[in-house]
């Protein structure tokens, strides 16, 4: 290991439904990382939102107990430095003897690295936390993260600047409750049968369903309202084909991926939680050549595709052009997956329409950009420099305003204005 190398802290877990799917990608992003400039700083998010780090979090065979594993790894706390660098201060209480022998450790973060998929780590919440915090870090920012996350206002934008998306319905938790036939009733006048329901700001296929009957769309609304407060019901594309596309980069410059064309297993219609992430035969995707752990989780690695996808050299520039803009349009950053939908049916060439987007996707999208000519590594680096370098310009621009509005002069004429 270098002696100068960057201090990475690795986020992972989080409170969300894709807890472990977050454990997965981010232990994959930790294996690649370059040991001779990067040093892995795991920062673990509990269940309960506890805060740990500790080299055993990168152990991937160490979360199979996880009671084990947290009482191997430290509890920390975040405290931010003035000088761009986050510290974590351990929490946990010492016996007797150690609290006389030392004080709390105190571990560096150069730049955070983030793995999370859901919930606040991927709408924003951990980025605010971030920029706070004044700490660089490898996502989209606060702005781009919520919209993202959000499947029915993302639509609502594409559909403001002319990008095709299926036609939808969407319900918030107090408009359904005790209103269900009138929503049933919404879907089947506005939609038509089939329709796929999904929790509108959740990942990995979690939540959801397709709906061929008026019992399945009630049944199907009702489970996804397990998992979010809105739900958005979208017509079914039923000769639909799945293309989607990675692009890394910022503002500045941005380039997009190969394209791949996932494939769904022959019972399913729609890509399920288990093709994504539980599969253990998809030939393709275990030859990425990613630097994982022996043996260890390969996330979304694990999905059959094909890549690239077998589309014409129009047709792939033309979805690469589109995914560019969308990354524009979300204000992304970083590396991010976007999704899109061709029907079939809709002749000549099929109607492209444009799925959602994934702001941190899973594997961090290394399946895709290993055929585009970037190493899982080098996708790694590029990620940091490109986090440090906006933390830079955030930080070259005015930050504070130099007027003390609390100095003896002001409180009087605040004092004066309130009497």
């Amino acid at each position: 290991m270098a002696t100068n190398s960057v201090n990475v802290g690795v986020a992972l877990g989080g409170v969300a439904p894709e807890h472990e799917v977050s454990i997965i990608s981010a232990l994959q992003a930790a294996a690649a990382l370059d040991r001779e400039k990067y040093t892995p700083v795991p920062l673990y998010i509990a269940k309960d939102g506890t805060w740990y780090t500790g080299d055993a979090l990168l152990n991937a065979d160490r979360y199979t107990d996880l009671d084990a594993l947290l009482e191997a790894a430290t509890p920390v706390a975040l405290r931010p430095t003035p000088h761009g660098h986050l510290e974590l201060l351990e929490t946990r209480e010492a016996g007797a003897f150690e609290r006389f022998a030392r004080p709390p450790r105190r571990i560096q973060v150069d730049v955070m690295l983030l793995g999370l998929h859901g919930g606040a780590g991927e709408d924003g919440g951990l980025q605010g936390l971030c920029e706070t915090c004044n700490v660089p870090y490898t996502s989209t920012g606060v702005f781009g993260s919520a919209l993202g996350m959000d499947k029915v206002m993302s639509k609502r934008v594409c559909e403001q600047v002319g990008i095709p998306v299926v036609d939808f319905v969407a319900f918030r938790e107090e408009e359904w409750a005790y209103q269900e036939d009138e929503g049933l009733d919404r879907c089947e006048a506005e939609i038509g049968y089939p329709m796929v329901v999904k929790p509108a700001r959740c990942g990995s296929s979690i939540g959801i369903a397709r709906a061929d009957t008026r019992a399945d769309l009630d049944a199907a609304i009702e489970d996804a309202f397990r998992y979010d407060s809105k739900v958005i019901v979208e017509q079914a594309v039923v000769e639909m084909r799945e293309i989607n596309c990675s692009v890394l980069g910022d503002a500045h410059e941005a380039t997009p991926s190969v394209l791949e064309e996932p494939t769904p297993s022959d019972e399913d219609e729609v890509l399920t939680f288990q093709d994504k992430y539980m599969r253990e035969d998809g030939e393709e995707a275990k030859g990425g050549g990613a630097k994982t752990a022996d043996d260890g989780p390969e996330g979304m690695a694990s999905l059959d595709r094909i890549v690239p996808a077998p589309l014409s050299d129009d047709r792939t520039e033309h979805i690469q052009d589109m995914a560019v803009r969308l990354f524009h349009l979300f204000e992304c950053a970083g590396v991010v997956r976007i999704d899109f939908m061709i029907d079939e049916s809709r002749q000549p060439s099929g109607q492209l329409y444009f799925n959602e987007i994934n702001t941190i996707p899973g594997s961090f999208s290394f399946y895709l950009w290993e055929p585009s000519g970037v190493p899982f590594d080098e996708l790694l680096e590029r990620l940091v420099e490109i986090a440090r370098r906006r933390h830079c310009q955030q930080n070259g621009r005015v930050r504070t305003y130099d007027v003390n509005l609390l100095s003896q002069k002001s409180l009087q004429g605040i004092k004066a204005g309130k009497e």
